[in-house]
């Protein structure tokens, strides 16, 4: 099976705050930023669309039914343990495959400088062809998983659509 020729990626943003107005999307653009980073290292052509949405597990739910032909989604906020944070709720039953290995790396190397990060529920796994990570909603914490998660992308897509690239 070959690789997209262009692979569609969606960012959500998952913000009561942002989407009220009362301050603007960082963690989203900063995700589309190391998302074009990974994707022009690999060498492949890529196409990001975004969209911010309030804390609503419904609206959630929608939006990954529609991101159906996406090769990548990654959402931002709603990790937390706060009362509207619902992302891992919402996500997880939708995976096909979960990669528990990734998030939990992130919050073990993380949680030894902030106790804080540990308190994260973010998920990662593979719904068919879409490779989809939750990450937290602050720029710091997207900044630390995306570097973590951008060792790892190119080969996950080798191995979701079976390219052997073991030498």
């Amino acid at each position: 099976m070959m690789l997209p020729e262009r692979f569609r990626v969606l960012v959500i943003t998952l913000s009561d705050r942002a989407c009220r107005g009362d301050y603007e999307d960082l963690s989203g653009p900063a995700v589309v930023s190391h998302v074009r980073e990974i994707m022009d290292k690999a060498g492949w052509a890529c196409e990001i669309n975004s969209s911010l949405l309030p804390d609503d597990p419904e609206m959630l739910r929608e939006a990954m039914e529609r991101a159906g032909e996406m090769d990548l989604v990654i959402t931002t906020g709603g990790t937390g343990i706060g009362p509207r944070d619902c992302t891992p709720d919402v996500i997880r039953p939708m995976l096909t495959k979960e990669m528990p290995g990734i998030m939990e790396m992130i919050r073990v190397k993380y949680g030894t400088v902030n106790a804080g990060a540990l308190l994260s529920r973010a998920v990662a796994g593979v719904r068919g062809k879409t490779v989809v990570y939750t990450l937290p909603g602050s720029v710091k914490a997207v900044n630390e998983y995306m570097s973590e998660i951008s060792k790892t992308l190119e080969h996950t897509f080798y191995m979701l659509y079976g390219t052997d690239r073991h030498k």
